[in-house]
């Protein structure tokens, strides 16, 4: 889960807008530059081509007489440019009116610490109050004039400032996304204000079920590491936050090599790499302070649940979650076709009981009962940078709990064992229809896309190799995965509602394996 913050906290987008000054930008060429231009159909048959030098990376191979849609490679490309400090720059271009400006920055709660718990969302509040020559209402007046939609969240493991403006405004959003991150004054009085507000936010997030049981099935999941603590941080930490702890979280997390500027729209790459080059020249370079922390603590999964057992609550939220492999890792494009091939599901889908999904189909009505098992039900697969956590959530009520949990491992069994070539065939084509739906929906989604790459992977892979990556996994591949990461695996659980018929622990972890003859 990740909590956002700006001009107005409990606001998840806040619209702002632009007429705008024109600034004269700055001619000279950023130190190096990489291109990430779109390849040809015969360079990716190369042996150092994307289906050739990199078929080892790939969770299984391709045929040989594996051939690409020729369309993919007419789609725009993704430019890169680092510049002399470290930062770097990508842009996709695309016909239209408007730009979405991402900052992406490696920070986040997995990079504070137990006292500073909390920091990285405090920040991202506190950005929004004024800088050293803007106060907070100027910044929201120049924000509305030019008719900016400025929006930030904070996650585990990275920060993100987007702005959405009209092409001819995309200097001045750099400008004023700059001065945000680079010189705001974080006064004392607007601290004790957000410390309020951050409060009361808290006691809104414990009022969502979801969220409470995520939070704590990251708590369980690796509670010697730092991924286990939450985004928000503890009361304590709220009440205690001072401006030194901001300050040297600023100084050991927002420095140029931890950061990607990003824009999505009718941008020239060149140009837009100068802007950001001038907007951010005083960036810092070098961690620095007390809070630097040179190598992350790595997370230690730890089979255990966590029930927050309340039995007047009317239903029951449950998710059971065992440990993945990291986002970079060979086999991440079978979990994302496992999780298509789970699939999700909510009351208002009444034709969910036909769902080419086993799981989704029983736990809709098509069991023996003929009655469904749950109100809904998602399966999540969220990877970090060396784990994830792979898994099913569902609301239901006291009576079916048992069996929809019966139903839910059942499910992890048949991946493991019986993957058939038409499910795994089904759910390539969901997530493949799911990928390029989402980059063609809006230009933050394009956006969220490069810089989630380029601070994971170190460059945006082609959406050729993407597709190619998928059409990789088939189900021998699903088999092996499922097994080395679901069968006769510790697991984790996190429960909160009405909760007493949830099986013990002990029950769970035998449900993980099967006995076949």
């Amino acid at each position: 889960s990740s909590e956002e913050g700006g001009l107005n906290t409990m606001s998840r987008a806040r619209g702002l807008a632009v007429p705008l000054a024109r600034w004269t930008v700055r001619t000279a060429a950023p130190s190096r530059s990489l291109s990430s231009v779109a390849p040809s159909s015969d360079d990716l048959y190369k042996d150092s081509g994307m289906f050739g030098g990199l078929r080892k990376a790939y969770c299984s191979p391709l045929p040989p007489s594996y051939k690409i849609d020729e369309s993919l490679m007419h789609l725009p490309p993704t430019k890169v440019t680092t510049l002399s400090n470290g930062m770097r720059v990508a842009t996709q271009a695309s016909p239209g009116g408007s730009v979405c400006v991402g900052v992406f920055i490696k920070s986040g709660s997995r990079y504070e610490t137990a006292e500073s718990n909390g920091s990285a969302h405090f920040l991202e509040h506190m950005f929004f109050k004024g800088s050293a020559n803007t106060s907070q209402s100027q910044l929201e007046k120049k924000v509305e004039q030019m008719g900016c939609r400025l929006n930030a969240y904070t996650s585990r493991e990275q920060t993100v400032y987007y702005a959405n403006v009209l092409k001819e405004d995309v200097n001045e959003s750099l400008k004023t996304l700059s001065e945000m991150l680079l010189s705001s004054t974080f006064d004392n009085g607007a601290i004790e204000r957000e410390k309020r507000t951050i409060l009361q936010e808290m006691e809104e997030v414990e009022k969502v079920e979801e969220e409470v049981v995520f939070d704590n099935l990251h708590y369980t999941a690796y509670q010697t590491s730092p991924l286990g603590r939450t985004i928000l941080g503890t009361e304590d930490n709220i009440k205690g936050m001072t401006r030194d702890l901001i300050v040297n979280y600023i100084q050991a997390n927002y420095v140029a090599s931890r950061m990607v500027v990003v824009a999505a729209g009718p941008v020239d790459h060149d140009d837009f790499a100068n802007m950001v080059d001038k907007a951010f020249a005083q960036c810092p370079t070098i961690p620095s302070g007390p809070s630097v922390i040179t190598d992350i603590a790595p997370a230690y999964f730890t089979g255990s649940d966590i029930r927050v057992r309340d039995d007047d609550a009317p239903l029951a939220h449950i998710a059971t979650a065992w440990e993945t492999v990291e986002l970079t890792h060979a086999d991440s494009p079978a979990t994302m076709v496992m999780q298509a091939m789970l699939g999700s599901f909510d009351s208002s889908f009444p034709s969910a009981v036909n769902s080419g999904s086993r799981m989704v189909s029983v736990l809709a009505g098509y069991n023996d009962r003929q009655y469904p098992l749950v109100q809904s039900a998602m399966t999540f697969n969220t990877q970090y940078s060396d784990t994830g956590l792979f898994g099913v959530y569902y609301v239901t009520d006291l009576a079916n709990i048992k069996e929809a949990q019966w139903a839910v491992m059942r499910e992890f069994q048949e991946l493991a064992h019986n993957a058939s070539d038409e499910s795994v065939e089904i759910a390539k084509a969901q997530l493949k229809a799911t990928i390029v739906g989402q980059l063609d929906a809006s230009l933050s989604q394009v956006t969220e896309d490069i810089g989630r790459q380029l601070l994971n992977y170190g460059r945006r892979m082609h959406i050729a190799e993407m597709m190619a990556r998928i059409d990789a996994v088939d189900a021998p591949t699903v088999r092996r995965v499922a097994t080395n990461l679901f069968n006769d695996k510790c697991l984790a659980m996190s429960a909160k509602g009405n909760t007493s018929n949830i099986p013990d622990y002990n029950w769970l972890r035998r449900h993980t394996w099967s006995l076949r003859y």
